[in-house]
């Protein structure tokens, strides 16, 4: 019997300890170490942190390792200070720091916090982040993700801090079998505010990526890779960019900089048990920096692959001919500009020549200019040497040698050099054949096609008006002169696809009804399918719509220019057969008023749901008023004008009403009052002044809408609340703002950060405009970065349907409104 009781005592002991064990395999506390070759291992088993011995070594270093396999090493801590026997220890020592001795218990690596710490522990992180941890407040104090090895994973931040000097950068290994840092770094600088990554040899650039434009690196051919694995760079602060990325498949996937200064991105074939190279930065000679010197250009295709810009020749005829091109190239004739008028011939002035699909030189000058502005302010600058105008960038100019260009196959961007009109005058003899014959064939062959085609397209259009004669009543309001093409007030329409009518017809069934996914102010929206497979939806002005083609061009100018993940992308327009059309990127699961105020669809949107598409929509807006080339108002900003993608991740619709902002305009009056009733700040709808926080105050509306899974209409006739605003504001005062949410999603773990979201809804809709925060300031608020949130005071109640009687009005609560005088 006593050895039972034993026995048992044994067994409950051990269970003990075991159980404490294995919870903590992924933490070292202050009485506990990992002793050669012990490891841990993340709590999802993703990454596991160890001792290891590289290739053709025998050498032993503490390091973050893929739990695959093949040794995959993404951090390293010893890089200079090997172990030389397997007696390492990795332990936290008295002052709290995470270090690791020797057999003779020497510290030869220290996390080296400086300020002591009574109670600490290490932990690896499912995202591969080694955090040391201060265990009285929880508070990470060092993290492995700031002291980069060679390896950039996702969640992992490389950046420049101009302003505090402080760098988070890739460090290349000596060589294969060798951690100790090598002669390349990979860097991400804000120059002039825009974003580059440059891989540097010792203190010379090596590699260049080019400008961000928003969504990638322009001076990468064939960027696939980047923008499809969720690459991005976000501002810090307006001088501390930094670039991150998360990978958008289960995938591992990781970027290497390898002792050669070469950047590869691998992913984990399951398959074959290996890594896969699905792209490196240095491709062709043609990627190392400034292959071909000063106004020298780069094509890999070509043979040999330097040759100097047009206008340009070697500087050194016998070292170009040797294939020795770092001498670069000379310009032939001087300038015009900054010679006394009486010095120049009449007529004789610079000019500038179209490069196509190019990567852009390096020190660039960035200005905040319009397309239509950038060549002027480069032509009015004598010390100009060339401009580029790129969508998400804006104006780039040069005024230094041309350096680091490349011509790519397709892509890139145009870029414009200046040359002295002798030069241009050179070009233009080249192709005066040329030019000649393409005019005799347009002449004698075309233009009888042209007028066979118009004829058919007319007949065309008189078939199809009638089998939709029941849909689209005719209508003498519609006609030739209000068609698109022939009002295209300034917009570049050669700068978007342009559709034919036959392609979009036979894509969408000839407009069945059957594909048609909704109806707006602007007319029906069908779903359609391009010949390459390619889902599309097709916008469509009806006869009858109270908005029309002025709409129609505001929203071919305005998002045309625009590149973000959370804004839909407008693929093309069709301006054809007395029909204007707008072609989008299709979007599977529709608009988010189908979701969240359908009893069925919105237990797919729980609270963390909710919250990404919050933040998406916040992101968006941000992009429009902060952070794209173009300030944009919106105006129009609901549920319904909130598109989901297959994740159900938002992007903002319908630029129809968006108005552009200049350079220093904050605020503006119009008369024109556009959007929609119960969304519109009371400044705006009353007074007819816009500014950014009228968005804001849309925003709100639709922020209080998500929480709530109410309308803003559904309230018109509650005598208690006459909207969701005052419903809301209601339940603040009664300190029951948590009854706000939608019971579908109501979590109990949850209502702090319900009623945050809920807070900074109501600040979103006070009643006067400076009073609420700007776009910037909501997403902090959101993402806990600005903890105390303050009271909110009283809102404005919305405008209901007794605005204005007179008014002209197309629509009620939740459908655009198009014109209303102002006050």
């Amino acid at each position: 019997m006593g050895f039972k009781i034993e026995a048992v005592f044994f067994l409950l002991i051990s269970s003990c300890f075991f159980f404490k064990f294995s919870s903590a395999v992924d933490t070292i506390s202050a009485n506990q170490s990992i002793r050669d070759p012990e490891t841990l291992v993340s709590s999802g088993q993703k990454f596991k942190l160890g001792f290891f011995s590289p290739m053709n070594s025998s050498y032993r270093y503490v390091g973050i390792l893929y739990n695959i396999p093949v040794m995959t090493v993404i951090w390293v801590a010893n890089r200079e200070n090997p172990l030389y026997d397997a007696n390492g220890t990795l332990l936290i020592s008295e002052d709290g720091n995470l270090v690791i001795s020797d057999g003779k218990k020497q510290i030869i690596w220290s996390s080296n916090v400086s300020n002591s710490i009574l109670n600490s522990s290490a932990q690896l992180l499912d995202t591969g982040n080694l955090v040391l941890l201060d265990n009285s407040n929880g508070k990470i104090v060092w993290e492995s993700f700031l002291h980069a090895s060679n390896s950039f994973i996702a969640n992992m931040k490389i950046f420049t801090d101009l302003t505090t000097q402080k760098k988070n950068m890739l460090t290349s290994w000596r060589s294969p079998s060798d951690p100790a840092p090598g002669r390349f770094t990979f860097t991400v600088e804000p120059v002039e505010e825009i974003p580059q990554c440059f891989v540097w040899q010792d203190s010379f650039t090596y590699w260049r990526c080019g400008p961000w434009d928003g969504q990638l690196f322009i001076g990468i051919y064939g960027n696939v890779s980047f923008n499809q694995r969720g690459l991005k760079v976000e501002d810090a602060n307006p001088r501390a960019p930094y670039e991150t990325f998360a990978s958008l498949d289960s995938s591992i996937l990781y970027y290497e900089l390898d002792a050669t200064g070469n950047i590869s991105e691998k992913i984990w074939d399951n398959k074959t048990r290996a890594w896969m190279v699905t792209w490196s930065s240095i491709l062709t000679e043609c990627d190392v920096y400034a292959k071909c010197g000063p106004f020298g250009s780069c094509n890999a295709r070509e043979t040999p692959m330097c040759s100097c810009l047009p206008g340009f020749e070697p500087k050194n005829g016998r070292e170009w001919s040797a294939g020795n091109w770092t001498s670069g190239c000379l310009r032939r004739a001087p300038l015009e500009c900054g010679k006394n008028s009486s010095e120049r011939e009449m007529g004789k002035i610079d000019g500038f020549l179209r490069l196509e699909s190019m990567k852009v030189p390096d020190r660039l000058n960035w200005v905040p200019s319009f397309e239509s502005e950038c060549r002027s302010r480069c032509l009015n600058n004598c010390s100009c040497l060339a401009y580029a105008y790129r969508d998400g960038i804006g104006c780039m100019l040069w005024a230094e040698s041309l350096i680091d260009v490349q011509e790519f196959p397709s892509g890139g961007t145009d870029l414009y050099i200046r040359l002295a009109d002798s030069e241009l005058g050179n070009n233009k003899k080249k192709d005066q054949k040329s030019i000649i014959a393409a005019v005799v064939v347009i002449v004698s062959v075309i233009v009888p096609f042209c007028a066979y085609f118009l004829w058919k397209c007319r007949a065309g259009s008189k078939q199809n008006a009638n089998r939709g004669a029941e849909r689209d009543p005719p209508d003498p309001w519609f006609s030739k002169e209000t068609r698109l093409k022939d009002s295209v007030h300034g917009v570049k329409l050669e700068e978007l696809p342009l559709f034919k009518f036959t392609t979009l017809a036979n894509a969408t069934d000839s407009f069945d009804i059957n594909n048609k996914l909704g109806q707006g102010g602007f007319g029906p929206v069908y779903k359609g399918m391009l010949a390459n497979g390619q889902e599309i939806a097709v916008k469509r002005l009806a006869r009858s719509s109270c908005q029309g083609v002025e709409e129609l061009m505001n929203e071919v100018m305005v998002i045309s220019k625009l590149q973000h993940r959370n804004l839909v992308r407008l693929l093309g327009c069709c301006v054809e057969c007395e029909e204007n059309m707008l072609v989008y990127e299709y979007m599977p699961n529709g608009s988010l008023d189908a979701y969240l105020f359908d009893s069925h669809k919105q237990r797919f949107l729980d609270w963390r749901k909710r919250v990404i598409i919050i933040e998406g929509i916040c992101r968006g807006l941000l992009y429009l008023h902060r952070d794209s080339r173009l300030k944009i108002i919106h105006r129009d900003l609901k549920a319904s004008n909130i598109l989901l993608d297959e994740e159900l991740n938002p992007k903002i619709s319908d630029f129809g009403m968006a108005r552009i902002f200049g350079e220093k305009e904050d605020q503006a009056s119009t008369t024109r009052v556009v959007g929609t009733y119960g969304y519109m700040a009371p400044e705006y709808a009353v007074r007819g002044r816009l500014s950014e926080k009228s968005d804001v105050f849309s925003f709100g509306v639709l922020l209080l809408e998500i929480i709530s899974g109410r309308r803003n209409a559904s309230f018109e006739n509650d005598e208690q609340s006459p909207s969701l605003i005052g419903y809301a504001w209601k339940l603040w005062n009664e300190e029951k703002i948590v009854n706000l949410v939608d019971p579908l999603v109501h979590d109990s773990p949850m209502e702090k950060e319900i009623a945050r979201y809920a807070n900074v809804g109501l600040l979103c809709v006070e009643e006067t405009a400076k009073d609420r925060p700007n776009i910037s300031t909501i997403l902090s608020m959101l993402s806990n970065e600005i903890a105390e949130l303050p009271h909110p005071r009283q809102p404005a109640f919305t405008l209901s349907q007794e605005t204005d009687q007179n008014s002209t009005k197309c629509s009620s609560n939740d459908i655009t409104l198009t014109m209303i005088q102002g006050r």
